[in-house]
């Protein structure tokens, strides 16, 4: 008799056994890269033709620190920007509003003025960069900001291009950043659906994020699943609003998250890719390539870093980063290695970027289109994550739908039992977490974390009174009635509102005015 352990029994995030040899079996359609139904990739020749975006994630403090951030990330080499916004704008308060205190550019940077978005845009080339905003409940201001400065500068509207996030579902479900109900939230989002259809025909009008979803906790399977579900309902409401699929559906983009497991999230963008090319075309009769393919942007994830050994979470970010390129990610955002600790330093936003550069110029994954295409292991978890995941949606779709799930708290229950589950394993020794519960030392970390100068929030309530001061209230005052009235009507919220930022009113006074006719969600 042996007296050998038991094999140990190896599995998935999402809980799918992983045999120890794979051979050939039949796998789910293919097709051809840049082809329904998108599997192997968005475009025909991918990296060969255009390596992904490196499009680093930064934000802090007050605009103009941020903006000296934006010219480093760049002059290093990075192509485009992503902006992170502290939690009182993300809320719809101005810096001086009370419930803003000790928050202001914590975790991104303070926004409350065309003022502050002169100062974070201030010398960048708005016509040749992309900009990518992090932003959800806000996204309409942060958006018309954004254009009001492109436009001083001369910029036209189909050279104004890059993507706001602007998906209020999943902060319902997973992160908690909302304002209004959600169903008041989604008129906005269909507004700004419709409004960049007509002004701003090059910007991406949402970034249905899955990334949120998995920091949560949720598996590799439930975050395809409730990211695509959301989708649909963002769909379902637009085609209710008037908008023809076709002509909003190009400029849908998706957000993921790359977790430790490679061939798992390798195999994760895949299936999901080729779900949302059948999602469009046989739920919404979408006819055209570009209203089928999913194109996304991928940021490693942040929920793996560690704050003990923190040099590890330069080799997790690059393994993570590896299977986004696998995958076929459109860009990429790699964590700084101390953002467990705090926020990056320029040091560790730099070695972010390297990483990036190094997989780009010197691994090869760039060489070919999809090389991990007829992989016997991977086209198995890309048909099993695709069938757990469409399961989980038919679910959803049993409950009525995305917006109705949220309300009974089905994807919030299910990530929460998931994400118990995953800690369970970390603290019983089934996942080991290097440095944490194997491989451990006593050293503690030799990293010297980026703080916020407490003083920088004094200086950005200045300013946003000293805004205030200076303008015209009369015109303020009117502006801000006009943007109510619409409101309370069928309108496009848009365009009142970009006339009162215009006219100086802050970020804080235009989301008070939609509380005034919306009200605030309240969690159940």
């Amino acid at each position: 008799m042996s007296n050998s352990p038991a094999p140990r029994r190896r599995v998935t995030s999402s809980d799918l056994e992983i045999d120890a040899v794979y051979g050939p079996v039949p796998h789910g359609d293919l097709g051809e890269p840049g082809s329904f139904p998108f599997t192997r990739g968005p475009y025909p020749t991918m990296y060969r033709g255009r390596p992904w975006t490196i499009r680093q994630y930064a934000g802090f403090g007050t605009a103009r620190q941020t903006n000296q951030r934006f010219k480093a990330l760049l002059a290093a080499g990075q192509t485009g920007i992503s902006t992170a916004f502290d939690l009182p704008t993300q809320m719809g308060f101005d810096s001086d509003f009370p419930l803003a205190e000790g928050e202001v550019g914590k975790v991104g940077v303070a926004i409350d003025s065309l003022a502050d978005m002169r100062a974070l845009l201030d010398g960048l080339p708005l016509g040749e960069v992309t900009t990518s905003m992090t932003i959800n409940a806000t996204a309409p201001v942060l958006l018309l900001l954004y254009q009001l400065v492109a436009e001083e500068q001369g910029t036209p509207p189909e050279r104004i291009r890059g993507t706001v996030q602007n998906d209020i579902l999943k902060e319902y479900i997973a992160r908690g950043t909302y304002i209004y109900p959600p169903r008041a939230s989604m008129r906005l989002v269909t507004d700004l659906f419709a409004y960049c259809g007509q002004e701003l025909p090059g910007w991406n009008t949402i970034s249905i994020s899955g990334y949120h979803i998995r920091e949560a906790g949720s598996t590799a399977a439930q975050e395809i699943a409730f990211t695509l579900a959301n989708g649909i309902a963002y769909v379902e409401a637009a085609v209710e609003a008037g908008l023809e699929v076709e002509g909003f559906a190009p400029r849908l983009s998706f957000f993921w998250n790359s977790h430790n497991h490679l061939f798992e999230e390798a195999a994760k963008f895949r299936a999901a890719r080729r779900m949302w090319a059948h999602i469009m075309r046989d739920r919404f009769d979408a006819t055209g390539p570009a209203a089928q393919r999913m194109r996304f942007h991928t940021q490693t994830a942040g929920s793996t870093l560690t704050a003990q050994q923190p040099e590890n979470n330069i080799i997790r970010t690059t393994i993570q980063a590896l299977a986004a390129a696998l995958g076929g990610t459109q860009s990429l955002h790699t964590n700084a290695f101390d953002e467990a600790l705090g926020l990056p330093t320029e040091r560790s936003a730099t070695i972010a970027l390297r990483t990036q550069q190094i997989l780009v110029a010197e691994s090869g994954v760039a060489d070919t289109v999809d090389p991990l295409a007829g992989s016997y292991f991977v086209e198995s978890l890309t048909d099993r994550l695709e069938e757990a995941a469409g399961g989980i949606i038919d679910e959803i779709d049993r409950l009525g739908g995305a917006v109705a799930a949220i309300e009974q708290g089905f994807p919030q229950s299910e990530i929460e039992e998931a994400s118990y589950r995953a800690s369970m394993r970390v603290e019983n020794g089934q996942d080991t977490v290097v440095g944490v519960n194997r491989f451990t030392d006593d050293t503690g970390p030799a990293v010297q974390a980026l703080s916020v100068d407490p003083a920088l929030e004094a200086d950005q309530r200045s300013r946003v009174r000293a805004w205030r001061a200076g303008r015209d209230q009369q015109v303020v005052d009117g502006s801000l009635e006009r943007l109510v009235e619409t409101a309370r009507g069928t309108g496009n919220i848009m365009y009142p509102m970009k006339d009162a930022l215009a006219g100086g009113a802050t970020l804080g006074e235009v989301s008070e005015a939609l509380r005034q006719v919306f009200g605030v969600h309240r969690a159940r």
